[in-house]
């Protein structure tokens, strides 16, 4: 195995190894302060994170107001507030060591002002911005107001041309490291393009290299790239450390910082992350954000996958084959699918799925009563949590505040679901029930003999593990 070298980064020399953030409430200043104290970047999500009182007290994040408009004022609040202290705690346990970088989702309700509003209230404290899910022109603006670093996450040469020619050429020097993160492999949402297939993943290596030649060409040839999804042990990347062809290359790590004493998730997730098996994280299309995301194929996984397979299109007019009447909703208003759709329509409600809810792609979706009741409540109940949603029809700009599109069944409240997963901690139901965001490499936990007879081990013997290779 090559030794594991510093590399500059950000303006100073560490380690070439990142803690990947995940929200909501995963990453938190506990776990970054550990990893930077290692000598790592560590990572803390600033997708509404959690804050506390004085006395260290956890503080609910209960809404309030009567519209979604309000509730995404207290959700903007919430977030600024959280940002803030874990900040201040990954600063406290770094003691100087290492970095400390806030992530954030662009597609996050208010994304702008909620790191604007972190970082003017946590100056010193964080050295670099990270961004994904979408196409965040802006960072470079927000990191050159306050003289942090950014970290822009690509899974294409192209996504981030368009990024360096449209903004970041403009704040160059603040160009800390392009994170590129596998579209097939990396947990959470994944950056797949409508010209690639997500049943075909592709060698990452050919797609960095494109990445490196590119950035060659803006003067960037000393700038890191992060290598992110499909990393676990060091010495099966032996071939892209030192390669000249590469450049400098760091490695983020964000799925095996899930299983470490420092992680905030509770018993139940730990212990489910231990008997994953290969092919048990599952790339789907579920999102309300439109993007690819790597879950868990749990039964909530498996309960979207069932309510998206029971969809028929139908018209409202008799077209073509589409002449069986079917009566929808309260009124019974009709509308028209084809015989053979109709025939699966009578199975399914026979089947208790009686409830047709209408999607904005003129389909309808068969659920239970329990489960209708459960979809319009969470509907109305957004807070706006991303800047659109397709879950609830929400868009934080004026003036309607709407997509304009009819909410979406097929899709789920991820703030719900990530929270209720967040603050479980030991219910093994309430894991199987939520998403639960994951690289597809978690099944290695299983295999992996650091792991063996149960071992859990803390940030800093899991930072010192990863630098052997293993």
């Amino acid at each position: 195995m090559k030794a594991i070298n510093a590399i500059r980064m950000g303006g100073v020399d560490v380690l070439p190894i990142v803690e990947g953030g995940k929200g909501v409430s995963i990453s938190t200043g506990v776990t970054s302060g550990h990893w930077a104290a290692g000598g790592g970047t560590g990572t803390f999500s600033a997708v509404n994170a959690d804050s506390f009182e004085p006395d260290g007290t956890l503080i609910p994040q209960v809404y309030h107001g009567r519209t979604r408009r309000e509730r995404h004022e207290e959700l903007v609040q919430y977030a600024i507030r959280g940002g803030i202290a874990q900040a201040r705690q990954a600063h406290e346990i770094a003691g100087g060591q290492g970095r400390i970088h806030a992530n954030i989702l662009w597609e996050m309700g208010g994304a702008e002002r909620v790191i604007t509003g972190v970082l003017e209230n946590a100056k010193g404290l964080i050295h670099g911005l990270t961004c994904g899910a979408g196409m965040p022109y802006r960072l470079s603006d927000i990191a050159a107001r306050f003289n942090v670093h950014y970290y822009p996450i690509v899974s294409s040469s192209r996504a981030f041309s368009a990024l360096w020619k449209r903004a970041y050429s403009k704040a160059a020097s603040l160009l800390g490291g392009v994170v590129y993160e596998d579209p097939w492999l990396a947990g959470g949402h994944n950056g797949l393009s409508n010209s690639e297939d997500p049943k075909r993943p592709e060698d990452p290596f050919p797609r960095v290299l494109a990445l490196r030649k590119l950035m060659r060409t803006f003067g960037l040839g000393e700038t890191p790239i992060i290598m992110a999804g499909g990393v676990w042990w060091l010495e099966e990347w032996q071939d892209w450390i030192d390669n000249p062809e590469l450049g400098p290359i760091a490695f983020q790590f964000g799925t095996r910082p899930l299983l470490t004493r420092e992680s905030p998730i509770g018993e139940a997730w730990k212990q489910r992350l231990v008997t994953l098996k290969e092919g048990d994280v599952f790339l789907n299309h579920f999102s309300p954000t439109g993007f690819y995301s790597s879950a868990v194929n749990n039964h909530f996984i498996q309960e979207l996958r069932a309510r998206n397979d029971r969809q028929v299109a139908y018209t409202t007019e008799p077209v073509g084959e589409h002449v069986a009447e079917f009566g929808v909703g309260p009124r019974k208003r009709v509308v028209y699918l084809t015989p053979a759709d109709f025939s699966h329509v009578r199975a399914w409600e026979a089947a208790g799925f009686v409830e047709a809810l209408r999607t904005p792609d003129s389909t309808l979706v068969f659920v239970t009563p329990d489960q209708s009741r459960q979809i319009l409540a969470d509907q109305v109940a957004c807070m706006g949590c991303l800047s659109t949603c397709r879950f609830s029809n929400w868009e934080q700009h004026e003036p309607d505040f709407s997509t304009g599109k009819k909410a979406d069944p097929r899709s789920f409240c991820i703030q719900k679901t990530l929270q209720d997963i967040g603050n479980a901690k030991d219910d093994p139901v309430a894991v199987d029930n939520n998403l639960m965001f994951s690289g597809h490499n978690a099944y290695r936990f299983a295999t992996d003999p650091f792991y063996g007879n149960g071992f859990v081990p803390t940030v800093r013997q899991l930072v010192e593990r990863i630098l052997t290779g293993r």
